[in-house]
């Protein structure tokens, strides 16, 4: 069983576009990640808050610092289509179930594999 060298970089991509895929017990890919750091490498693209919890409505101090992050929200919102997909992007998840990418990067993966590792053919 001979490797040839396009083999050998087939194996390297395979692996590595496994691992960059490849979704952790918590949190997101290591493409996810990059993807988040690419669009806001400063971390200064604001964040859509979530709700006020319960019972914070009273609260005038709460309830300014709320509206101060949904007005920056909306002012970077209005800024255009980019900026729009930029503001997805930064908090963007995997788009699909972590158990499923992972099935199919593992049948990937055996496919290569299979393709590679042929046994030598005698003619």
């Amino acid at each position: 069983m001979t490797i040839t060298p396009a083999g050998r970089v087939t194996l390297f991509v395979t692996a590595l576009i496994v691992v960059l895929l490849w979704p952790p017990q918590e949190g997101r890919s290591l493409v996810m990640k990059a993807v988040n750091r690419a669009v806001d490498p400063g971390g200064t693209l604001p964040v859509l808050p979530p709700p006020l919890g319960f019972g914070l409505g009273d609260d005038v101090r709460a309830v300014e610092e709320h509206d101060e992050q949904v007005r920056r929200y909306d002012e970077a919102y209005d800024q255009g289509a980019w900026m729009r997909t930029r503001l997805r992007l930064k908090v963007a998840r995997d788009p699909f179930e972590k158990s499923t990418v992972r099935q199919l990067l593992l049948v990937a993966g055996i496919v290569v594999a299979f393709f590679v590792f042929r046994p030598d053919r005698q003619t």
